[in-house]
């Protein structure tokens, strides 16, 4: 990871590793506040600027990509490669999904430089709640 950073231009310290790091780790698409809350307990010295800092210089490179999917502010999802997202409506839980589509660079004559597809609707954990309640 140190020589990934230094190969963007970007300075390895020890808080960015370790924010990259989790994120590599987490599935969870996570916002500033749960990452601060996983690395605080750990690193005290964090704070949530350097964080929210870390991560826009982080999406500016293309390193990690910032999701604007959810109500309660961007999440970072480490997976730069194309792929869509399923978001639950119950628990808010965000999971990568295999989604078959083509790359597109124009579309009449307009010019894309990115796709977002995000599914919404009830993740099988809540399903499997909702049927166990009933």
């Amino acid at each position: 990871m140190k020589r990934e950073l230094e190969r963007h231009g970007i300075s390895p310290t020890f808080q960015r590793l370790k924010i990259l790091e989790y994120l590599r780790k987490s599935k969870s698409h996570p916002t500033v506040e749960m990452i601060y809350e996983a690395l605080s307990k750990d690193i005290p010295t964090i704070s949530k600027a350097t964080i929210y800092n870390t991560l826009h210089i982080f999406a500016r490179k293309g390193i990690v990509a910032e999701l604007s999917i959810c109500e309660e502010g961007a999440r970072f999802d480490a997976n730069t490669e194309p792929h869509a997202h399923f978001r639950c409506v119950k628990c808010g839980n965000i999971y990568d999904v295999d989604f078959l589509f083509e790359r597109i660079d124009e579309i009449h004559g307009h010019k894309v430089f990115e796709i977002i597809i995000c599914l919404k609707g009830i993740c099988r954990n809540c399903a499997h709640e909702n049927r166990a309640e009933d």
